[in-house]
C-alpha cells in the first residue's frame, strides 16, 4: 500500500470522520508511515463528496499512503483512487471484486461475526475490515473487533485492517492480535488533537511494541 519500504509490522490506515478539513488530514501524513486512508461520504451529496475526494487524493499518495473511497465506485474512479471500500451482500462484493480487482483495491467491511466474515472472505477481497467508520468513541477498541481481527489473522491470509479505540495507546492492543492493519480516526482527527502528532506517537507506539511479521 505504500511505494516505499514499509514497517514489518502493523501499520496505520486513516479515516477521515465526518467535517475534518482536508488540511488536516494532509497534515496527518507528516507524522509518518500511513499505509492508506479510507474516505466515506460522510453525508455528503455526490458532488461535494467528489470535490473532498480530489483535495485530498494527490496529498495522500504523494505521501505514499493509498486513498480508499467508500461506497462510491464512481467517485473512486473519477478522483483516481487506489481503492474502493464496500459493505455489501456476498453477492455484490463479489461482483465488485469481478468488475474493479484488476484495477483498483477492493476491501470489505461489514462482518459481524465468524461465519460473516468466512461468507465476504470467499469473495477474494484485498482485506477484510473490522469495525464501523464512526463508532471509535471509546478508549479501548471494540472487544468482537479484537476478537474477529486475531481469528481472522491466525487463519486467513487475506489482511484485516481492526479499528482502534479513541485513544491512540489502543493500537498496542490491536496490533498484539495480529491484524496487518489499525485503522484510527478519532484518535488523529477529533477536535484539539494535533494529527501529525498523533500519527507520529502512534508509529513510535507500534514500533516499540508491535509483533514483527515473518518476511
Amino acid at each position: 500500500m505504500n511505494d516505499a519500504t514499509p514497517p514489518n509490522r502493523c501499520r496505520i490506515v486513516l479515516i477521515a470522520p465526518p467535517g475534518v478539513p482536508a488540511a488536516r488530514i494532509a497534515a496527518a501524513f507528516d507524522g509518518g508511515d500511513v499505509a492508506s486512508l479510507i474516505l466515506p461520504e460522510n453525508g455528503m451529496d455526490e458532488a461535494t463528496f467528489q470535490a473532498f475526494a480530489e483535495q485530498i487524493v494527490p496529498a495522500a499518495q504523494a505521501a505514499g499512503a493509498a486513498v480508499i473511497i467508500a461506497g462510491d465506485t464512481r467517485i473512486a474512479g473519477r478522483v483516481q483512487a487506489d481503492g474502493i471500500h464496500v459493505e455489501v451482500s456476498k453477492a455484490e462484493l463479489a461482483e465488485t471484486v469481478e468488475h474493479f480487482q484488476a484495477k483498483m483495491t477492493v476491501g470489505a467491511g461489514g462482518a459481524k461475526t465468524r461465519d460473516d466474515a468466512l461468507e465476504l472472505g470467499e469473495t477474494r477481497p484485498d482485506y477484510m475490515f473490522f469495525g464501523r467508520f464512526g463508532y471509535d468513541n471509546k478508549p479501548e477498541p471494540h472487544p468482537r473487533n479484537l476478537s474477529l481481527g486475531q481469528w481472522w489473522a491466525q487463519m486467513i491470509q487475506i489482511p484485516c485492517v481492526v479499528e482502534a479505540g479513541s485513544d491512540l495507546a489502543s493500537v498496542e492492543t490491536v496490533a498484539a492480535t495480529g491484524a496487518e492493519f489499525v485503522a484510527l480516526s478519532s484518535a488523529v482527527f477529533a477536535d484539539g488533537v494535533d494529527a501529525r502528532a498523533a500519527v507520529a506517537r502512534a508509529n513510535a507506539l507500534l514500533d516499540e511494541t508491535a509483533p514483527r511479521f515473518e518476511d
